[in-house]
């Protein structure tokens, strides 16, 4: 099985970008919601459009009018979209067919926020419209939460869309992380856990993290 790519999000702070990105990861999140502690908004967009063509820029949106995502697609030269809210896959397909038609390699993730009630049926809507889901800890504030949800509630997941885990996930997961063999997990997607404050990430927590990921 493939290893897992690494998505580390909610950067913010120019010089922390760069000594993150120094640890070429596969995907760095930039979250363009409002409501959050780690929102990127007021970043110099030259400072991510810098970041090596190797890394995927990811915008995080939630509930965000379309016109307003696809703006900032091209102002921060974002490569990739992860949709957080309770976006439609009629509104997944708009991005996409729109974006895609300048940037044939652009993705889109559709994140959920997954619990004991989460019904996986929802999710035959997305197949074909997005490129990727992202699975994290159902909580009222879109994420962030630092809290890990029962990775067991997968079982019932049975589409082949690959996916993003998320929630909760910290240095001292890698263990767990290594013993999924689920072939669908595509990557692993971290924030809250590797920081010294909201949008200030741990350089080196990172870096033994990414080393020990197999």
């Amino acid at each position: 099985m493939k290893r897992p790519e690494l998505k580390i999000c909610g950067m913010l702070h120019p010089e922390n970008i760069a000594e993150v990105a120094g640890l070429q990861p596969d995907y760095l999140g930039f979250i363009f919601f409002k409501g959050s502690k780690r929102y990127a908004g007021d970043l110099d967009p030259e400072v991510v459009k810098a970041l090596p063509e190797q890394i995927r820029r990811t915008g995080v949106f939630v509930n965000e009018a379309a016109e307003v995502v696809l703006e900032l697609v091209h102002q921060y030269g974002l490569n990739a979209v992860q949709l957080h809210g309770a976006e439609s896959s009629e509104y997944c397909r708009g991005i996409a067919q729109y974006v895609k038609a300048i940037q044939p390699e652009f993705k889109v993730i559709k994140s959920f926020g997954v619990n004991a009630d989460f019904d996986f049926q929802q999710l035959e809507a997305y197949p074909g419209v997005v490129d990727y889901f992202l699975f994290d800890t159902q909580t009222p504030d879109h994420g962030g939460s630092g809290k890990k949800f029962d990775w067991n509630l997968l079982d019932k997941y049975k589409l082949d869309v690959p996916y993003f885990l998320s929630g909760g996930i910290g240095p001292e997961s890698v263990e767990a992380l290594n013993g999924i063999s689920d072939p669908r997990l595509f990557a692993i997607d971290i924030n809250s856990r590797f920081e010294l404050e909201p949008g200030w990430k741990d350089a080196g927590k990172l870096k033994e993290f990414k080393n020990k990921l197999s």
